[in-house]
């Protein structure tokens, strides 16, 4: 992967951006394809690695992997392995995340009228 230049005029712009828009901060935890999604499955409870995989069927496995480790370093997923054979892990919403349930039911909505 390509090393980032911090003082370039883009990443100086985008860091105006984070502080000065709170939409823009926003999307920067939730804005790709697949993580809202993710967010939306979780708002029912708990769920497995293999649970999260059915419901979202075409998100590849490192997608899927990539994502939900972004979400955990934000704070926004809880990641709990249980150290039996063979790995049990599960996902939930921290408190964070279950604070956004009402912009992407909001999203589900607006797509359920527009549809």
């Amino acid at each position: 992967m390509t090393a980032i230049k911090s003082s370039s005029t883009i990443q100086q712009n985008k860091k105006t951006a984070l502080e000065m828009c709170p939409v823009t901060f926003t999307m920067e935890k939730i804005g790709s394809y697949w993580k809202p999604i993710i967010i939306y499955h979780l708002s029912e409870g708990s769920k497995r690695y293999s649970e999260l995989k059915k419901a979202i069927p075409a998100v590849t496995e490192k997608m899927l992997i990539q994502h939900l480790k972004q979400l955990e370093t934000d704070g926004l997923v809880i990641r709990e392995a249980r150290p039996v054979v063979p790995p049990y892990v599960t996902y939930q919403l921290s408190e964070s995340g279950r604070q956004l349930l009402p912009v992407i039911h909001a999203m589900a909505t607006w797509a359920t009228a527009h549809m």
